[in-house]
């Protein structure tokens, strides 16, 4: 169980750092027979850093208190 904690602690630390993700995605604009146009379409997705910081807290708490 204070493996889990860890994890959860780490994972909660990396939320609190990086508060934002953007990935693309390839959209069809044209197609004329064989030629394709395509345009990359920006994806973001945010998050508050207080999420982070409450897995942080849940993290600490399994790890202190958890028998092994």
């Amino acid at each position: 169980m204070k493996k889990v904690g860890i994890i959860i602690l780490v994972i909660g630390l990396g939320l609190s750092i990086y508060t934002s993700f953007t990935f693309f995605t390839k959209k069809k604009v044209v197609e004329i027979g064989k030629v394709e146009i395509t345009r990359d379409k920006p994806h973001h997705l945010n998050w508050s850093p207080l999420m982070g910081v409450a897995l942080m807290v849940i993290g600490a708490g399994v790890w202190k208190f958890s028998k092994k």
